[in-house]
C-alpha cells in the first residue's frame, strides 16, 4: 500500500527507518523458533523489495539488520542459526547484485563493524557462531549462479576476516594488562584492512587511544598521521587534493 512512499528519496526517509524498525523489534525481542522462520522470511521480502534503503545513502540500516542477523547466527536453536545464515547469504548476494556484480564492499564493512559491537555485547565467537561461517561458506560454494563471478570469493574473504577478528580480539583479552601486546595485536589487525580505509582506521584510532592512555605520546601521533595520510590519499582519488600520502613525508618517512 505505501510502496511510493517508502521508496521516495532512494528509500532514505522516515516512513522507512520505521517500517524497518518495526521489523528489528521481531529480532531485538525474543521469539520462538517457528516465530523467527517467518521474521527471517518477512525480512528477505523486505531486502528483496528494497535494497537501495540499505545498500545506498547512509549505511545505518544496513549496520542495525547486521547486527541483528548475526546475534541471531549465534542463537542456541541450530534451525534459527541456519535461518539467520541463510538470511545473511541472500543479503550479500542482494548488495553484489545491486552493486552490479563489482563488489560487497558495504555489507562486508557493516559485518566486520558488527562483530566487533557484538565481541563486546554478547561475547560472540563459539562453536555456534563457527558453525554459521561454515553454512554461508557452503552457502557460496554451492550457489551455482554466482560461479563465475568473484561473489563466492568475497563471502570466504569476509568470513576469513571475521574468524580473524575473533582470534585477535580472544588474543587482546588475554593480554589486555601487557600494553605493548596488546598494541601489537592491534596493529597486525590494521594491517590486514590495508584495504578497506574505514575499518583500518577504526582500529588506528583504538591504537592511538591505548598509547595516550599509557602516556606514549608519539605512538599515538604515529596513529593519527597515518589516518590523516589515510583520508589525504583517499581525497587524491577522488581528485579533491594534489598530495596524497606523500604530504606527510616531511613528519616521518615511515608513511610510506
Amino acid at each position: 500500500t505505501f510502496q511510493k512512499q517508502l521508496q521516495q528519496s532512494d528509500c532514505q526517509n522516515v516512513l522507512m527507518k520505521k517500517v524497518f524498525d518495526t521489523h528489528m523489534l521481531f529480532l531485538q525481542i525474543n521469539q520462538s523458533a517457528a516465530a523467527l522462520k517467518h521474521v527471517f522470511a518477512a525480512l528477505r521480502l523486505f531486502v528483496g523489495k528494497f535494497p537501495s534503503a540499505f545498500f545506498q545513502g547512509q549505511a545505518d540500516l544496513c549496520g542495525s539488520l547486521c547486527y541483528e542477523i548475526l546475534k541471531c547466527c549465534n542463537h542456541r536453536s541450530r534451525s534459527t542459526q541456519t535461518e539467520a545464515s541463510a538470511l545473511l547469504y541472500f543479503f550479500m548476494r542482494k548488495n553484489f547484485e545491486f552493486n552490479k556484480q563489482k563488489s560487497i564492499v558495504r555489507s562486508h564493512l557493516q559485518l566486520i563493524k558488527a562483530v566487533s559491537q557484538l565481541i563486546a555485547d554478547a561475547g560472540i565467537g563459539g562453536s555456534r557462531f563457527q558453525h554459521s561461517l561454515a553454512i554461508i561458506n557452503n552457502f557460496a560454494n554451492g550457489d551455482k549462479q554466482m560461479k563465475n563471478v568473484n561473489f563466492p570469493a568475497e563471502v570466504k574473504d569476509l568470513t576469513k576476516r571475521i574468524r580473524t577478528v575473533l582470534m585477535a580480539t580472544a588474543q587482546m583479552k588475554e593480554h589486555e594488562k601487557d600494553p605493548e601486546m596488546l598494541v601489537d595485536l592491534q596493529y597486525s589487525l590494521a594491517n590486514s584492512y590495508a584495504s578497506t580505509p574505514e575499518l583500518r582506521r577504526t582500529w588506528l584510532e583504538s591504537m592511538a587511544k591505548i598509547h595516550a592512555r599509557n602516556g606514549d605520546l608519539s605512538e599515538a601521533a604515529m596513529c593519527y598521521i597515518h589516518i590523516a595520510a589515510l583520508i589525504a590519499e583517499y581525497l587524491k582519488r577522488k581528485g579533491l587534493f594534489s598530495m596524497g600520502w606523500p604530504a606527510f613525508l616531511s613528519i616521518t618517512p615511515n608513511i610510506k
